[in-house]
């Protein structure tokens, strides 16, 4: 019985707000034999599913337990203030912590940002999740502040935000179990920091030197046929002569046929050569 060959894929788990479309493209182009599956996960179960083994790596927030992660920070957010767009704050192009002292600022439990000390005024009862928060947003309650993807993933009509100019910022990083740094991982990771397949240290360089490699090795045969074995160009002279030696006659040049050009050839080929040499008679 044949055993039946299992098919190499890459799961990839990301948070929300992250959104892994551009990389999926190029991983799609490079890879096209290895599926990519894209596992969307809450904020808080990012490492716990990298853990598990239930996906061989994340693009999570920082900060990420180094205790057998790896992790690669890739970029920095912009963190924003959502608020109703008829809120005093829509006047404003950009707001500081200092401006939100009366409002009520909502901090979810899933809340991404880092601070030291809480902005506005606290909430009675911290919302569940950032999409609860949104919505006591809506309802005029108070504001919120997340990275700016955040607040583009929760879009609605009648809210708006600003960014912030002295908030924490939340950083995205691709992290994935320290032990299992494979050469889908090593591919992975050549695609987020932006090498080309040819800088690439994982399957996609191996494919592309893989490729090359015939023509490289034939490129030796196709420059020693162009050249008999006496140096010179070409096989055989007139009517399957065999190869010439190579070396000239006297005052001469070897031809493709190995007789003299210019020299003193018996041959008629060699004396119609010899006559095409001689310059022209002034009369």
């Amino acid at each position: 019985m044949t055993e039946m060959q299992v098919t190499p894929s890459f799961r990839l788990a990301y948070v929300p707000g992250v959104t892994p479309g551009k990389w999926a493209r190029v991983w799609s182009e490079r890879l096209p034999d290895v599926p990519l599956a894209l596992v969307a996960v809450e904020a808080a179960d990012g490492e716990p599913t990298l853990r598990a083994g239930d996906a061989d790596a994340g693009l999570l927030r920082l900060p990420v337990d180094r205790t057998g992660l790896s992790a690669i920070p890739l970029y920095t957010e912009a963190t924003v203030v959502v608020f109703p767009k008829d809120h005093w704050l829509a006047a404003a192009e950009e707001v500081t912590v200092a401006d939100l002292a009366d409002d009520v600022v909502f901090h979810p439990l899933d809340d991404t940002l880092e601070w030291e000390q809480l902005p506005g005024r606290p909430a009675i009862e911290r919302p569940a999740t950032t999409a609860d928060a949104i919505e006591l947003v809506a309802a005029g309650v108070g504001v919120l502040l997340v990275p700016q993807s955040l607040a583009r993933l929760h879009h609605r009509r009648d809210l708006t935000y600003r960014t912030m100019a002295d908030a924490p910022q939340s950083r995205i990083a691709l992290s994935w179990p320290e032990e299992q740094t494979t050469d889908l991982v090593e591919e992975f990771i050549g695609i987020v920091r932006g090498r080309t397949v040819n800088s690439s240290r994982g399957r996609g360089q191996t494919a592309a030197t893989s490729a090359e490699a015939p023509a490289a090795k034939s490129a030796p045969g196709r420059a020693g046929g162009a050249k008999g074995a006496g140096g010179t160009k070409g096989g055989t002279g007139k009517g399957g002569a065999a190869k010439g030696s190579g070396k000239p006659a006297a005052g001469g040049r070897a031809t493709a046929g190995g007789r003299a050009r210019g020299g003193s050839g018996s041959s008629s080929g060699g004396a119609a050569a010899a006559r095409r040499g001689r310059p022209k008679r002034r009369g």
